[in-house]
């Protein structure tokens, strides 16, 4: 075979390996291939991997290798025609083809390439907070004070293991934008308290998100790592994370930290005059070059999240194909939602814990109602205020599962004395996943910790009282969602005339809620009444030929 269709050949491998993941491995077309069209020194430098490897293609290989015309389309044509015939036989396979696919070893080391808080699971452990008071404007907070903010930041601070708060402070601003945060006179009295206490080894500015800029020249002012709510709260993310697909959402939510710091490390290469130099000839700044390696990270997380997404769908399929009700329990964080789900479902492997960010993964849990019907309860992450748009966009797939509910319960902390506050975040974050109308206009309100309230009651007719902890309004809450989950799914209440005689009352006790069955006489027949919705009462129809 002449060089021509050699290079052909390398170009083809690599764009199906491209395109199909690992099929050119696993199928023998494309390990011929692969062992066929080796490295060529024309396009390759002596002694480099094979451009098959994990390695990246030099820039003058992929140039070279584009110029080469292609192989003819029937090519092509057969290798998709091949691959397109392996079809799965079930769901089941699918979602272990995909799930094969997702290397755990790789996960971790996207996880651990580059921590970009700069947070090591030792290090900043004794921490000074800092609360800016914004007096007026668009960023004052008008349904809390700074004391109750302060007092999250505390909270935050302690969910993590062996750190403490040394020392706190509120000081009001009116220039909440600029670089220093604060006017002259209080920046100078704040940097003078910082230094003047010992053993700080972090300062924490309770705000959204701090710029480069001012992240850099408070790190410079005061000696210490600053940290702000989104670095904080990643690293507590990063604590918590024990699946793939969390690891993977919080290596997303990192990238846009990572970027900035590299715009500083860049700045700083610049003043030293090193900052525009080209590497190794190859026409790329070291700034370039990071760049490109950056967005290719985040390009094999979004391709590994995209995986994850398409299993999660498959899964959602499998749900939808058994009828089973999905009730999607949301909140602010430490709400008690995973405590409401384990009292709702009685399922002991749920383990609740009294901290922030407990839950990180979406979990489903089964549950029966008092019809006997079974319902899917989907625990979800907590959501927390003042919190960028890229963390919660970072965490989109997971959230998918609300929008594809039927029914939606808010849970709210009502001994909390922020839980105004805290449903107006929920609500906004809701708006922000774009959740369907008639979902968003069915919301059950649920207010939970009522023991905390020596007899609490609500004047709001359509809210249901609890106490999670305690079981109580348990009843009440559950004939609310099974109301809810029938009006919303469009199932109907029946009753059956059933030959006993045939496999009719088996099939409605799989496919459908059976509660009752009645022996009407001698006949092997019996009245069943079901709730049953009107998908499956067609296939009833349909495979018993009842009119």
């Amino acid at each position: 075979m002449d060089l021509n269709k050699i290079h052909c050949l390398t170009k083809h491998v690599f764009l199906c390996k491209t395109a199909w993941g690992r099929f050119p491995t696993k199928h023998v077309l494309g390990r011929w291939y692969m062992n066929f069209a080796k490295p060529n020194s024309q396009f390759v430098e002596a002694g480099s991997r094979s451009p098959f490897t994990k390695q990246r293609l030099n820039t003058e290989s992929l140039n070279a290798i584009s110029s080469v015309p292609c192989l003819q389309a029937r090519a092509f044509s057969m290798t998709a025609c091949i691959f397109k015939s392996k079809k799965l036989s079930t769901d089941q396979d699918s979602l272990q083809e995909e799930e094969d696919e997702i290397d755990e070893a790789e996960i971790d080391d996207l996880f651990q390439q580059q921590i970009a808080t700069g947070i090591g699971e030792k290090d900043h452990n004794r921490i000074f907070i800092v609360h800016p008071n914004v007096k007026w404007g668009s960023k004052k907070q008008y349904l809390t004070t700074a004391a109750l903010q302060m007092d999250e930041a505390v909270g935050l601070v302690n969910t993590l293991r062996n750190w403490t708060v040394i020392d706190k402070i509120i000081l009001s601003t009116k220039t909440p934008e600029k670089t220093k945060i604060f006017g002259k006179g209080n920046f100078q009295t704040l940097t003078e308290k910082i230094r003047a206490t010992a053993g700080v080894t972090a300062v924490f500015v309770n705000v959204e998100r701090l710029s480069p800029s001012s992240e850099k020249e408070l790190q410079e002012a005061w000696g210490v790592k600053v940290l702000d709510r989104y670095s904080l709260v990643l690293h507590i993310f990063r604590c918590n994370a024990r699946t793939k697909e969390a690891k993977l959402q919080i290596s997303l939510a990192e990238i846009p930290l990572l970027r900035s710091r590299l715009r500083n490390e860049v700045e700083n290469l610049d003043q030293q005059g090193g900052g525009s130099r080209y590497i190794m000839g190859s026409g790329e700044t070291l700034y370039e070059v990071q760049q490109r390696l950056l967005k290719e990270r985040e390009l094999k997380i979004r391709s590994a999240l995209e995986r994850l997404r398409r299993k999660r769908h498959l899964l959602r399929s499998h749900r939808k194909h058994k009828d089973f009700p999905t009730v999607s329990v949301m909140g602010y964080t430490n709400c008690g939602k995973t405590t409401l789900i384990k009292a709702l479902t009685g399922d002991a492997g749920l383990q609740p814990k009294d901290q922030l960010f407990a839950t990180l993964d979406v979990t489903v849990h089964a549950g029966l109602l008092p019809s006997h019907m079974t319902v899917l309860y989907v625990d979800t992450i907590g959501f927390l205020s003042q919190l960028p748009h890229q963390l919660i966009d970072s965490f989109s797939a997971t959230l998918e599962d609300v929008a594809h509910s039927d029914l939606i319960i808010h849970v709210r902390d009502i001994s909390h004395p922020e839980t105004v506050n805290q449903k107006v975040n929920v609500l906004n974050v809701l708006k922000n996943l774009h959740i369907p109308e008639r979902l968003f206009n069915t919301i059950i309100e649920v207010h939970n910790k009522i023991d905390l309230i020596e007899g609490y009651q609500t004047s709001d007719p359509g809210v249901i009282s609890i106490s999670a902890l305690k079981q109580h309004g348990l009843d009440v809450l559950n004939e609310k969602i099974e109301d809810a989950v029938v009006r919303s799914t469009g199932k109907k209440t029946m009753t059956l005339n059933v030959q006993l005689n045939s496999p009719q009352l088996a099939w409605l006790y799989k496919e459908a809620t059976v509660q009752a069955v009645d022996d009407v006489g001698d006949n092997c027949t019996a009245n069943v009444m079901v709730i049953i919705s009107q998908a499956a009462y067609g296939r009833y129809r349909k495979l018993f030929q009842v009119t």
